[in-house]
């Protein structure tokens, strides 16, 4: 994306070979792949043979439990207990590598502890505890062994007795939530500045290769870096405030918001200018966010997500766009297309992808992403309350916040307010909706390079070549499908159980998962240092940008719960009942 103060960036379409070590966009795709490549070698090259006993054990359970009784029973959570455990992220190198990109902790009155933790400090709080964690404990045992007494009496029914199944599995479901509620492990001593000051020298390396490929100063910018990285710490430590996170208000907000605070009032200084690299991180990120995007997910919930996502967005996208050219009438396509593909896309990922494609400003792209943040934290916290007080079934209710809540994090964090099955569904449908961003960019490259620009330069009905479509299409699009393919292919070669421990909990969570977190965060915090309110003003004349989100956002809710509702309870309700 061009961050000159102008739409239209004149070239010859033709690509050029050092464009691979010179350009942005492929050293997200290189970068994105070398911790891709660290994470596969760590974490799923080879599964340990004890991770396929335990599998093949647990199934076995599971299966003869599911044989013999009409409900899931005691020994079939144990057994899936057991496999949620497998984690290659556990393993000595896992840890290590979990120390040095863990972002700053949860604290509640004194932001110190978001970084250090004493012993004596930890010994206290768990001391304190104990007496609660006892009873928690205690809690457990009973409840456990009232779910035994009153499985053991369904069993020596035969399981012919509905009384005796329904009152069995209220005790284990009753067993299993008291569980919960024990799992929380104690506290631990803390110390993050040693690991966060190796973990920046690291990130000013790793960026700091292609920012001297691509002809930058790299000691200005590791000396700027610091700058930045401190920022986003602050960012995250504001976001990792208990009130912070009830509310949905997350370090990628705050990024903006302290980065936008110094900008605007000391004014940013000059040695820090040279790492405020947004794009650079973003794109780096989104690469890595493509090994997050399997296709056996999207298998797992069929054609009714696929509905939600695949059909429901693309037209949602293009009314609000042609809202806002003939009822709005926003001046700026770039500006509109932009907003449209945040709100009903997937939120910042689909912002960043299609500002690059039809070359939005820089401001332009900061306002749609600094609105679609503050409606994604309203959104998180209002749309599980609007549920649960009308009564809209778990799995309706999380296929509505997975297609319109804008924000990854946010739609598994909105949708675990209503429970499990919610927050499956919810993560779900919004991975399937993130597959979008690289359709989103190649068709909004595609209009604007042979429509939009041809009409605003007087040129209509010029023939454009493969060439110039392929130069304005953001290449770093392409990372994050292969990744999303070549992670697929992983997933689908190990199986869904020991996909999880290898995929899900080593190479996304162990490596790839928290550099994404830090490059995002990295990408806001540039953002905000970058903004000067006076550059956005213009852009709120008359509030039409607002007035186009809240319209296009309330069209996404009005239309995805309906189709949710249509595929899931009326179409498909043979797929909703096994979720």
């Amino acid at each position: 994306m061009s961050t000159e103060n102008t739409n239209v960036v004149v070239d010859d379409g033709r690509a050029k070979f050092s464009d691979l070590w010179k350009k942005e966009d492929y050293w997200a795709i290189w970068l994105g792949f070398l911790v891709l490549i660290i994470g596969y070698t760590l974490f799923a090259a080879q599964t340990p043979l004890k991770f396929r006993e335990t599998v093949t054990t647990a199934n076995q359970i599971m299966a003869a439990a599911a044989e013999k009784a009409p409900f899931k029973t005691i020994e079939w959570y144990a057994a899936q207990e057991s496999k949620k455990k497998l984690r290659a992220r556990d393993s000595s190198e896992g840890k290590t590598i979990a120390s040095y990109t863990r972002t700053p902790g949860v604290w509640k009155d004194n932001p110190l502890e978001s970084f250090y933790v004493a012993k004596e400090d930890v010994d206290a709080a768990n001391a304190r505890a104990k007496p609660v964690t006892d009873s928690a404990k205690a809690a457990e045992a009973a409840t456990l062994e009232n779910a035994k007494v009153a499985q053991k009496a369904a069993e020596d029914a035969g399981y012919k007795d509905s009384w005796l199944n329904a009152e069995a599995e209220t005790k284990i479901n009753a067993w299993r939530k008291a569980k919960g509620t024990t799992s929380k492990a104690l506290a631990k001593p803390m110390n993050l500045f040693p690991t966060l000051a190796v973990f920046m020298v690291v990130l000013i390396v790793f960026f700091g290769i292609g920012m001297a490929f691509m002809g930058n100063n790299i000691a200005q910018f590791g000396l700027a870096f610091i700058g930045v990285f401190v920022v986003a710490n602050l960012a995250f430590m504001m976001g990792s405030q208990t009130t912070m996170r009830t509310y949905g208000i997350n370090a990628e907000a705050w990024a903006i918001i302290i980065g936008m605070l110094i900008a605007n009032t000391v004014g940013t200084p000059s040695v820090i200018k040279p790492a405020i690299q947004t794009e650079y991180y973003i794109k780096t990120g989104l690469v890595l966010l493509g090994a997050e995007v399997l296709f056996d997910k999207i298998v797992a919930i069929g054609i009714p997500g696929v509905f939600v996502a695949w059909v429901v967005t693309p037209i949602v996208l293009v009314t609000t766009y042609i809202f806002g050219q003939k009822v709005l009438k926003i001046s700026s396509k770039t500006l509109n297309i932009t907003i449209s593909a945040d709100m009903s896309v997937c939120g910042t990922s689909a912002a960043i992808a299609t500002a690059a494609a039809c070359r939005a400003k820089k401001e332009e792209l900061t306002l749609s992403i600094g609105i679609s943040l503050v409606f994604t934290a309203i959104m998180m916290v209002a749309m599980p309350a609007f549920i649960k007080a009308v009564g809209i079934p778990e799995v309706l209710g999380g296929a509505w916040i997975g297609g319109t809540v804008d924000s990854t994090g946010a739609v598994a964090a909105a949708g675990a307010f209503l429970g499990e099955k919610a927050m499956y569904v919810a993560a779900t449908i919004k991975m399937i909706q993130n597959v979008l961003i690289g359709v989103t960019a190649f068709f909004v490259a595609l209009y604007w390079t042979t429509k939009v620009e041809p009409a605003e330069q007087g040129m209509s009905g010029r023939s454009v070549g493969i060439g110039e479509i392929w130069n304005r299409f953001p290449k770093f699009v392409i990372g994050f499908l292969v990744a999303s393919i070549l992670a697929s292919m992983l997933s689908g070669s190990l199986g869904p159980d020991l996909s999880g421990a290898m995929v899900n909990e080593g190479l996304v969570r162990g490596i790839a998962g928290p550099v994404r977190t830090w490059c995002f965060v990295l990408a806001f915090t540039s953002i905000g240092l970058g903004t000067n309110f006076r550059e956005l003003a213009h852009y709120f004349k008359g509030g039409k940008p607002i007035i186009l989100y809240v319209c296009g956002q309330s069209f996404n809710l009005v239309l995805t719960l309906l189709m949710a509702y249509i595929m899931f309870y009326l179409v498909f309700p043979d797929i909703t009942a096994k979720i």
